[in-house]
């Protein structure tokens, strides 16, 4: 038997074990619709191979006496039909079991992750594999109109092969059981937060000479390690933090230093004493926070908008801002007209992928996250201002040097000797507390993966891209391809009030919205079987 190959959590996923519960499992899901019935045979022979190009995904989570670690395992991974709650809780601690799920249903294909096992993007290189290995063996005799075409993985450095001639991952004429000479592997072991940030590095190292290199070249070619490239749905204007040239991503994806659902925050982030030894209170602790009626099983509330992404990004663009931050604007204002209250102090958490700043090819977690907030007594308070403000507020934290001090303050903090010894029981109950007082200050979370493009001719066989994540508090991701951008709304609450003032702002601007929401109540759920719709999202005119 193949020897049993371990290596411990990063500092993001011990905070995603000690933040999860039965409302928010820290489950996100990626969804691909395809333009035919999807195929589970040749969906589970593409996720065969998919599988054996990702190491990390073979991993189940195991419990030690100091910490958590992931284990190599001789599992294999099965397609199922989609037949659970959209992000379902998927670690169980009495089972040794995978940590992500591939399902079908009708058209689309998902792939749903527990997030300390990777982030979105990393995910988001999985999916984009898995998609166009299925698209090879369903459709053998297509060939991609542009030789020179490459997806978004390999922009990510995800398995895009850049030698492929078709830009797919295989030679012309190879068979597709060669793919794996020819593709970088995504292996257990790499620990992107501790090979940067665990110990004061020198200039002169090797790290440090691969990430300057890495910065200079992207400027000069006017181009940044992200899941999506630039093209028709980009922004030239102006580059955020946020993974993107263009600002429409803030790659996660789908916490704290932690996730794709914005929930939890390091310890940079909380308020810090002022001279004299008072603890400074800022607008956190007035910051407004959605309440509502939980859902009946904790399942998770999920509003599919759809919608042109060109028109998004020109309103965007007329506000002088990048399209994440307007989202947030959009949001916050939602959010206020739901509450129906004028003087609110609203509060968000932005993921931002770390890789754009410090190159690395892991798909295991790799994100930051920064906080943006408005109070809305202090005013200016129409939509632009709001996104000004907002795109102010977190440009100045969404910068290398900035993210750099915080993750090394954080890792200082999780290796404190005192903290080393204590027992994995004590440090979740630690952590747990700590991802508590951080929720208190935050009203909403919001997560961009960004503009994705799929290789030809795979590209030419996907319509949407879907992304959402559980949720603690209301959320939205939000994702695009060949031109429509989707934004998904999770929360643990039932009303969906915010998600219908959202609509009805966009929808006042001239953008054509279309809207798909899952049953989650007793009354939905049965009108759902006498519909004779099953438990499929239904059309809603808004």
């Amino acid at each position: 038997m193949m020897r049993q190959h371990w290596v411990r959590l990063d500092n993001a996923s011990n905070m995603f074990l000690a933040a999860r519960s039965d409302v928010d499992p820290k489950v996100f899901r990626l969804g691909a619709e395809m333009d035919h019935e999807v195929d589970p045979a040749l969906l589970h022979k593409a996720l065969e191979k998919t599988y054996e190009k990702y190491p990390l995904y073979h991993a189940v989570l195991r419990r030690g006496v100091f910490w958590y670690y992931l284990q190599d395992s001789d599992l294999r991974p099965e397609v199922t039909a989609e037949l659970t709650a959209p992000c379902a809780p998927i670690y169980q601690a009495d089972r040794r079991t995978l940590l992500f799920r591939v399902m079908h249903h009708r058209r689309r294909i998902s792939l749903e992750v527990f997030h300390a096992l990777s982030d979105g993007t990393g995910a988001l290189w999985f999916l984009t594999d898995l998609v166009t290995a299925y698209v090879r063996l369903r459709f053998p005799t297509e060939r991609p109109t542009d030789p020179g075409a490459d997806g978004a993985t390999e922009a990510a450095g995800g398995s895009g092969a850049a030698e492929a001639s078709d830009g797919t991952g295989a030679m012309p004429g190879e068979d597709l059981d060669d793919l794996a000479a020819h593709e970088p592997v995504h292996d257990l072991t790499g620990d992107s937060f501790a090979h940067y940030f665990r110990r004061r590095r020198r200039p002169g190292s090797d790290a440090w000479q691969a990430r300057a290199a890495f910065t200079q070249e992207a400027e000069a070619e006017d181009r940044v390690l992200g899941v999506g490239s630039r093209g028709a749905d980009a922004d030239p204007g102006s580059r955020d933090g946020t993974g993107s040239r263009d600002g429409t991503g803030s790659r996660d994806d789908t916490g704290d230093v932690a996730g794709a659902d914005g929930s939890t925050e390091d310890s940079a982030d909380a308020p810090r004493r002022e001279s004299g030894g008072r603890r400074r209170l800022s607008l956190r602790r007035r910051v407004y926070r959605v309440r509502g009626t939980r859902t009946p099983d904790h399942r998770t509330r999920v509003v599919e908008l759809t919608m042109p992404a060109a028109a998004v990004i020109a309103l965007a663009r007329a506000e002088g801002v990048a399209l994440t931050m307007y989202l947030t604007a959009v949001f916050f204002e939602a959010v206020r007209r739901a509450a129906e209250h004028d003087a609110l102090t609203l509060a968000a958490t932005v993921p931002v992928n770390l890789r754009q700043f410090f190159p690395s090819t892991s798909a295991r977690n790799f994100f930051a996250t920064t906080r943006v907030e408005h109070a809305y007594r202090s005013g200016p308070n129409d939509l632009g201002a709001v996104a000004r403000t907002l795109e102010r507020d977190f440009r100045a934290k969404a910068t290398a040097e900035a993210l750099e001090g915080k993750l090394r303050r954080f890792l200082r903090f999780e290796r404190h000797p005192a903290l080393r010894i204590m027992p994995r029981p004590v440090k979740d109950v630690l952590l747990s507390g700590i991802n508590r007082a951080s929720n208190r200050g935050l009203s909403v979370a919001v997560s961009n993966l960004g503009r994705v493009v799929l290789p030809e001719p795979v590209s030419d066989h996907v319509g949407r891209l879907a992304f959402e994540v559980s949720a603690v508090r209301p959320q939205f991701c939000a994702i695009s391809h060949a031109g429509r951008l989707t934004v998904t709304f999770t929360s643990p609450f039932v009303e969906t009030d915010h998600v219908r003032e959202f609509a009805r702002i966009l929808t006042g601007a001239g953008v054509e919205i279309s809207v798909a929401a899952g049953r989650v109540t007793g009354q939905e759920l049965a009108e759902a079987f006498e519909g004779r719709e099953g438990d499929e999202p239904q059309e809603d005119a808004s």
